[in-house]
């Protein structure tokens, strides 16, 4: 097995040349992003990216449109903005929580279509407020289409059903099983992410995301393949933050880099 890992762009208050020479430096395999459509704007960030020998991981996360139809055809323009790229794959936030499974599945199918087209890998992100906000809602989707695959964001479902999942041990087994990249934020009961993932408090939770991070990486390992994880702490309103000073709590960076660190280590043998 093979695991890489990438850095959030998203919290990133640096210019991109600087991000990306210390992305690199801390040992980071590449970056996971959206990209911009102005063409200059756009090759300037590939350039960066190809300078630092860093790869990229596609992100898509711009599902704001109620009308299924304007969102169908934005979510066709920005993949295909993505594609141009050839990146290692693209992660998307796909559909609304509140769009019926037929509209939903419209978005997966289309997906599909542009990744069959195109030769570049497309999968879908366990998100709040997107189509696959729910661990129950998620296993539907997957058991009607054997071909989708998932971007497990957990920390998200931990919110959602305001529980370690316990309860839910046949929909979980299932999402780990469609998994190929993993967003490596620690959520817990009451919200998607913790202050500090270091913190002795947080240790059950922690524990329950590391055993599902686990079987993932068990799968590859058995069958050979390539795991990629992003280590998405993310900035202010994820990163709780002091009153009226907005002040984070802890730094963003820094979190992030020791959950590249601590997953690299417990997967170093696999």
């Amino acid at each position: 097995m093979t695991i890489q890992f990438y850095a959030p762009e998203w919290g990133n208050t640096l210019p991109f040349d600087t991000f990306c020479k210390n992305v690199k430096a801390v040992g980071y395999d590449g970056v996971e992003m959206a990209l911009p459509f102005e063409p200059a704007e756009k090759q300037t960030v590939l350039d960066t990216l190809a300078a630092n020998d860093l790869r990229l991981i596609g992100q898509y996360w711009q599902s704001f449109e109620k009308n299924i139809d304007e969102h169908a055809a934005n979510y066709e323009k920005y993949l295909r903005n993505l594609i141009e790229a050839k990146p290692v794959l693209i992660n998307c936030q796909t559909g609304k929580d509140y769009f019926t499974t037929a509209q939903n599945q419209r978005l997966f199918t289309l997906a599909a279509r542009l990744s069959a087209d195109s030769g570049i890998r497309i999968i879908h992100e366990t998100h709040r407020g997107k189509s696959l906000f729910a661990a129950h809602i998620t296993r539907g989707y997957l058991e009607a289409d054997p071909a989708l695959r998932i971007a497990l964001d957990i920390s998200h479902w931990c919110s959602v059903h305001e529980s370690l999942l316990a309860d839910l041990p046949d929909e979980v087994s299932l999402a780990i099983s469609r998994t190929d990249h993993i967003h490596s934020r620690v959520g817990h009961p009451e919200g998607p992410q913790v202050n500090d993932p270091r913190a002795p408090e947080w240790e059950e939770v922690l524990h329950a995301h590391l055993g599902w991070w686990d079987r993932i990486a068990a799968l590859h390992a058995q069958n050979g393949s390539t795991l990629t994880i992003t280590t998405e702490f993310g900035p202010a309103p994820y990163m709780p933050a002091m009153p009226y000073t907005q002040m984070p709590l802890v730094n963003q960076w820094d979190v992030n880099v020791h959950m590249m660190n601590l997953l690299r280590e417990r997967y170093r043998r696999m």
